[in-house]
């Protein structure tokens, strides 16, 4: 198994570091920096006969050595930085994006691409019409992180594990995304059972801020620990062929009513990539709101457009 990470920044290096350290697959991490993703490579590679790493790591900025990758990862991109939100950073990154599915489909245009880079869901829209592949190859990291999040800020208030939490967070990466109260659980009883609606309303609010907060408390750089976290889980999945159901961000094509955008779903992962998108019976409430979360998705992709014209 060999996985190709693009971008040897702060996420795609400890994702790098989460690969090998649980020997899940052999990697290559390109960076367009010269020596930026080299170095690093050597120093991971360096740390094997301490922490027992058994696949092997190359480092390089040459996209020839993803020839025959698997899974390629896309992490490069500009981060945020304080006063800089999601939006801002779509039309540099949509040309760093273009780039590197350009070299994709040159050397290994079968792979499985999973999307790091924000503004994620309209990243991920944009690797699906360049590569112009099955759906089913593309996703975005997205809604595994929220969920993280939401569960974690949960948990913190609740004083509890979070895995005594079931929960689930669907929309876009952003100030638009669904908490889905309706499917959140708390020692399998509904949240809303365990704490009263002030109190989950503040909750909802940081999780939909939370990378903004760690953005602002950095002021140099963004979150990097739980995005890598994230994106392992799906690596995971999808190698393992594990047909276990997370929140990601998948290219719809009327579920949801929902069309030609990409936002964050229930979606069963297996080695295939997306092998099924769920569309679960939610409350018109959330409905819409995943609805007004893929219209702003599509606001920053027609954006986009006006900008190229």
């Amino acid at each position: 198994m060999k996985i190709s990470i693009i971008g040897a920044g702060n996420v795609g290096s400890a994702l790098a570091e989460r690969v090998l350290a649980h020997n899940l697959a052999d990697v290559v991490l390109v960076d367009a920096v010269e020596g930026t993703a080299e170095g690093k490579a050597i120093d991971l590679l360096d740390s094997s006969p301490i922490m027992g790493y058994e696949k092997g790591i190359l480092g390089t900025a040459s996209y020839k050595e993803i020839s025959g990758s698997e899974i390629i990862v896309i992490t490069a991109g500009f981060p945020r930085r304080p006063g800089t939100s999601r939006d801002d950073l779509i039309r540099k990154n949509a040309a760093i994006i273009r780039s590197v599915t350009k070299n994709i489909k040159e050397f290994s245009p079968d792979s499985i691409i999973i999307v790091v880079t924000n503004p994620l869901d309209a990243m991920t829209c944009l690797a699906y019409r360049e590569m112009g592949c099955k759906r089913r190859k593309i996703l975005g990291m997205a809604g595994t992180l929220d969920t993280a999040r939401f569960k974690a800020l949960l948990s913190q208030t609740l004083g509890m594990s979070p895995g005594k939490i079931e929960g689930f967070v669907l929309g876009s990466h952003g100030d638009t995304m669904v908490p889905l109260l309706s499917k959140t659980f708390v020692r399998g009883k509904l949240l809303g059972e365990a704490l009263d609606r002030k109190k989950i309303d503040e909750i909802v609010e940081r999780t939909k801020k939370r990378g903004g907060e760690i953005v602002g408390l950095l002021k140099s750089g963004s979150a990097y620990f739980s995005p890598s976290a994230a994106c392992f889980e799906i690596l995971k999945v999808v190698i393992n062929d594990e047909k276990k159901v997370i929140p990601c961000s998948c290219i719809l094509e009327g579920e949801y009513g929902i069309k030609n955008c990409a936002i964050g779903v229930p979606a069963r992962l297996g080695k295939d990539g997306v092998e099924e998108i769920l569309e679960w019976k939610l409350p018109e409430e959330e409905i819409k709101a995943l609805r007004r979360s893929a219209g702003a998705v599509i606001a920053i992709l027609d954006k986009l457009q006006e900008r190229e014209k």
